[in-house]
């Protein structure tokens, strides 16, 4: 038996192997090869205490008075909503045409709700979804923001003229005043691995506070996948290039590469040829009924069967969203419309893609276009060799930190057989803990590997 012990967290992929297990350590979601801007979802909903008029046009803040319901906003939460500050943060995101086209498609598809209807725009950033809104003919959008880029949002609605339609609120959505009740709720509070920075808080903080019964919230659906992938190209270019540079015998440097490289799980684009078997649902959640209390601990138990013999470099995970009408159907209905054919749940796999005209999905699958949130891996110190039809059974827990409930820890078992002749000879277990964790920037700048 072996202890898979991963140090870390976002960008190197916290698995090594070891004989004894180790705590995870401190570390970041990292890009490989690359420095690059947090892509700190949304400074959305939570800022600095601010209360705000629903009438008032322009940001405001005042001193914060905290009800028995509200939770006071910590120095994570104030770090957070600063790095949202950054122009660059925003850009990103805006220049993912997949993203903001697609968040376009549904606030025009769903046109008959919005149109002479009250929207919330929890995590508005430069506002544009709200401009969106407006452009559809919603009476009139609240686009609020923690972050300082409130400020902005606010100017570029008085630039396009919309001062009367859009209201920009600069606060925590927890603390903000809105003063009537809201039909359509739109926010982009996806992060990495869907739940990385948990903003989804702030969109139920929303829902629950303002939106009527039957009310729209955009998207509707979101589900987390997870599976193996083999990625030789990419253990190649960080281990074995080590080996032999420049006719320099450079080898025992290979276990210092491993650590650099995988220590922390990392955000980069594959394709689907990496993966190796049909992806299995972590977590589906319905935003019209999930609750705060169902995001703090995700557990699930899968098995994959591999679909070829290759080298299993680690797991993989992405997300995809859908944008749906209320009352179009429930999240565990038993045939809802879905992006793949098989039920949408939780602990089943997906097969073949269906019929994309069945709803307006935003996927980040390896087989579809790439988003600026590409996918999340978590790479092992070493391959292990899997045979065609080999089966990889566990579980993976994601739980919210109990110190900044923005960070993720991530918990992997999981085991695999080898067989000789039909007789099972040895069966490995394996565990592994990493803590995705958020960080602090100073001036919107992250560090070398976010």
């Amino acid at each position: 038996m072996e202890e898979l012990a991963p140090a870390g967290i976002p960008n190197g992929n916290g698995h090594h192997f070891h004989h004894q297990s180790s705590l995870a350590t401190n570390h970041r979601l990292r890009k490989p090869g690359r420095v690059s801007r947090p892509r700190a979802r949304r400074a959305d909903a939570l800022a600095s205490g601010a209360r705000v008029s629903s009438e008032q046009v322009q940001t405001q803040q005042v001193q914060q008075t905290l009800t028995p319901t509200q939770t006071p906003c910590t120095d994570f939460d104030k770090a957070y909503f600063h790095s949202y500050a950054h122009l660059s943060i925003h850009e990103e995101m805006i220049k993912d045409r997949l993203r903001t086209e697609t968040y376009r498609s549904a606030i025009m598809q769903h046109q008959d709700y919005i149109k002479d209807k009250v929207v919330v725009d929890v995590g508005c950033g430069t506002g544009i979804l709200s401009i969106f809104c407006a452009q559809a003919g919603a009476k009139r959008v609240y686009a609020v923001d923690a972050s300082d880029i409130a400020a902005q949002a606010s100017e570029v609605v008085k630039a396009n003229n919309l001062s009367e339609t859009v209201i920009v609120l600069h606060g925590r959505v927890e603390d903000v005043e809105i003063n009537e009740e809201v039909d359509v709720i739109i926010s982009e509070w996806m992060g990495y691995m869907l739940m990385y920075e948990s903003m989804l808080g702030s969109v139920i903080t929303a829902r629950d506070r303002w939106l009527k019964p039957g009310g729209l919230i955009l998207p509707s659906i979101a589900t987390l996948y997870m599976a193996p992938v083999t990625h030789p190209d990419r253990y190649g270019e960080s281990i074995d290039f080590w080996r032999n540079v420049y006719g320099i015998d450079m080898s025992p440097l290979v276990p210092l590469a491993k650590q650099c490289a995988f220590e922390e799980p990392s955000v980069e684009t594959i394709s689907g040829e990496n993966v190796l078997t049909w992806p299995h649902v972590v977590k589906l959640v319905d935003c019209y009924t999930v609750t705060n209390q169902e995001l703090e601990s995700i557990t699930t138990k899968f098995n994959f069967q591999s679909m070829l013999r290759a080298p299993f470099h680690g797991f993989a995970f992405w997300f995809d969203v859908e944008f749906i009408g209320p009352g179009t159907f429930s999240a565990y209905s038993d045939s809802p419309p879905q992006q793949y054919s098989n039920p949408t749940i939780e602990g089943s796999q997906r097969t073949k893609r269906a019929n994309p005209n069945k709803a307006l999905i935003l996927s980040t699958a390896p087989e579809d276009p790439p988003t600026h949130w590409e996918q999340t891996l978590i790479y092992f110190y070493e391959p292990i060799e899997v045979e065609q039809d080999q089966h990889i059974e566990g579980s993976v827990t994601l739980s919210q930190s109990r110190e900044n409930c923005r960070f993720i820890n991530i918990h992997l078992e999981y085991t695999w057989s080898i067989f000789r002749e039909g007789v099972c000879i040895e069966m490995i277990i394996l565990h592994s803990s990493v803590q995705v964790h958020w960080c602090h920037y100073s001036n919107g700048k992250a560090p070398n590997n976010l």
